[in-house]
C-alpha cells in the first residue's frame, strides 16, 4: 500500500500543484466543464436493497428497459460496497458504513455483477454514478486495520472519533496527505475498473475542498467527461471539482411552504440570494424525495400533502437538474426501511408513470430547460403574489411559461409580461393563446405549464 501511493504521489505532483484555490464570490463562471449529455438529463437515484424482493444487480437490470422508457439518463446507486458488522445499525447496516472501497456488497452480487448493469445501462444510452462516503469509513474497515494513523483519533480512549451520531463508521483524516492519495485511488478504480460515469459525494463538504480539487483533476486525466455531485451546498466546492450540488434549502423551503411555517417570498428570497451566491454555470439538483427524506421525514406525500405534484412540476420547471427516487414513478406512499430488508411495491399508482414521463419529456424537447444553458429565468408579475407563483423561461427557440397556484382556495390570475404566441399545455392535448397579459383559473393546489 505504501509503495502504492509513493507511486500515486509522484503521478498526481503536477495535478496537485493545478489546482486552484477555493473561493467564494457571487455570480461568477466556475472552471468545471460539463458533459454534454448532463444538459438535459434526470438522475434517478437506485437504492439497490429496496429496489427489488431479491436486491440484487441482477434482478435490477430487469427494470432498465423501463427506466429507459420513462426517460431517465442518469443512474445514481447508492453505495455498492461491503458494509461493516462492528457497531452495525440494524440487521444488515447503512450502506454508508464502508469496509473496503474497492469491493461490492456480497448482497448486491460481484464486481461482475456491476459492470454488466453499467454496460447495459451504457448501452441504452443512459449514465451510472455510484455514492461515494469519503469521509469516513466503517469501524472495521481494510483501512484502519492497516492504517490507524489515516483516522481522527479520540485523545482519551484512542478509538476512531464517529461523527454527528454515525455510531457506526470512523472518520479519516484528510490532513493527513496520504489519505488524500489513497482515496483518489479508490475513486480511480471504479472509473478505470467499472467505466462509471461520475460520483455522488456524501456529506462532500466536510471532506477538504483540497482534496476534491485534486481528485477530480485527476479523474479527469482517465475520463473527461466525469459528473460529479455534491452532497453539499457549498460554492467552493463547485469552482474546481463539482458539477452540481443539493438543492437541500430549496428543499426545506417547499417542505415548510407546504406546511403553512413559510410564506410564498421564501421561494423569492431562495432565487435572489440562495441560488445566485453559486457559480452561474453550476447546477442546483432539485428534488421531492430521496433516500434521507424518505427513510426518516417521510414521502412526499406525507410532507406536502396535496403539494405534492406541483412541487415535482416545479423541480422540472426551475434552473437546476431534476431527481426522481425509485418509487416515486409510481406514487409508491410508504417510508422504507433503512437498515434491514425492506421492498417497493412497484403496482402503486400508475398515473404517476404517465406524470414523470411527461415532466421528463418537456425537459427534454425544451431546450429553454436546459442545465446549464438553458433560457433565461424570471419571475412574472401576478394579481395575486401571496399565492401565485409564476416563472417564465426563454430559451433561443422556445419558451416555458408554469405558473402556480399555492392556495387552498380556487385563483382567478393575471400574468404580465408573457411571452406572445400559441402553446401547449402540459398534460392536455388543446392549445393556448397568450398575449402580454395572460389570464387563467387555477384550482387549489394546482400548476400549468405552458410551452412552445
Amino acid at each position: 500500500m505504501r509503495l502504492r501511493i509513493v507511486a500515486l504521489l509522484i503521478i498526481l505532483s503536477g495535478v496537485i500543484s493545478s489546482c486552484s484555490q477555493s473561493r467564494e464570490s457571487e455570480n461568477f463562471l466556475s472552471n468545471v466543464s460539463h458533459p454534454e449529455w448532463i444538459s438535459d438529463a434526470v438522475i434517478y437515484e437506485v437504492n439497490v436493497r429496496q429496489f427489488t424482493p431479491e436486491g440484487t444487480f441482477a434482478a435490477f437490470s430487469q427494470h432498465l428497459p423501463r427506466l429507459k422508457e420513462l426517460g431517465v439518463e442518469i443512474l445514481w446507486f447508492m453505495p455498492i460496497h461491503p458494509i461493516g458488522v462492528k457497531d452495525r445499525k440494524g440487521e444488515l447496516g447503512s450502506y454508508y458504513s464502508v469496509v473496503d472501497y474497492k469491493a461490492v456488497n456480497p448482497e448486491f452480487g460481484t464486481l461482475e455483477d456491476f459492470k454488466n448493469v453499467v454496460n447495459a445501462a451504457h448501452s441504452m444510452g443512459m449514465k451510472v454514478i455510484i455514492d461515494w462516503v469519503a469521509n469516513h469509513t466503517s469501524r472495521d474497515a481494510v483501512w484502519l486495520t492497516q492504517n490507524p494513523e489515516w483516522y481522527v483519533m479520540d485523545t482519551i480512549t484512542g478509538t476512531p472519533v464517529a461523527p454527528f451520531d454515525w455510531s457506526d463508521v470512523a472518520k479519516l483524516d484528510f490532513s493527513n496527505p496520504e489519505v488524500h492519495l489513497a482515496m483518489f485511488d479508490a475513486m480511480l478504480f471504479w472509473v478505470k475498473e467499472a467505466n462509471i460515469d461520475g460520483f455522488r459525494c456524501d456529506v462532500a463538504a466536510e471532506v477538504p475542498v483540497e482534496f476534491w480539487n485534486m481528485a477530480v483533476a485527476g479523474l479527469k486525466k482517465e475520463n473527461p467527461n466525469i459528473f460529479m455531485l455534491a452532497e453539499a451546498e457549498h460554492p467552493s466546492l463547485q469552482i474546481d471539482a463539482f458539477n452540481a450540488y443539493y438543492g437541500w434549502h430549496f428543499h426545506h423551503i417547499k417542505n415548510k411552504l407546504a406546511k403553512g411555517e413559510y410564506i410564498l417570498d421564501s421561494i423569492r428570497t431562495y432565487m435572489e440570494r440562495g441560488y445566485t451566491r453559486f457559480p452561474k454555470n453550476t447546477i442546483p439538483m432539485f428534488f421531492t424525495s430521496n433516500h434521507d427524506e424518505n427513510s426518516w421525514n417521510g414521502t412526499e406525500f406525507q410532507r406536502l400533502g396535496e403539494h405534492a405534484r406541483q412541487m415535482a412540476v416545479l423541480t422540472f420547471v426551475m434552473p437546476g437538474m431534476p431527481l426522481i427516487y425509485n418509487g416515486q414513478e409510481v406514487g409508491f406512499n410508504r417510508m422504507l426501511e433503512f437498515f434491514v430488508k425492506d421492498s417497493i411495491d412497484w403496482n402503486s399508482d400508475s398515473t404517476y408513470t404517465s406524470f414523470y414521463k411527461a415532466l421528463i419529456d418537456l425537459k427534454k424537447s425544451n431546450r429553454a430547460l436546459d442545465t446549464p444553458g438553458g433560457g433565461t429565468f424570471e419571475e412574472l408579475p401576478t394579481n395575486n403574489p401571496a399565492d401565485v407563483y409564476a416563472i417564465q423561461r426563454i430559451g433561443k427557440n422556445n419558451s416555458i411559461i408554469a405558473i402556480f397556484n399555492f392556495s387552498k382556495d380556487s385563483q382567478d390570475i393575471v400574468v404580465q409580461g408573457t411571452k406572445k404566441g400559441k402553446y401547449s399545455v402540459l398534460f392536455q392535448t388543446n392549445q393556448i393563446e397568450a398575449g402580454r397579459e395572460y389570464k387563467t383559473t387555477l384550482e387549489p393546489y394546482a400548476f400549468q405549464v405552458l410551452y412552445k
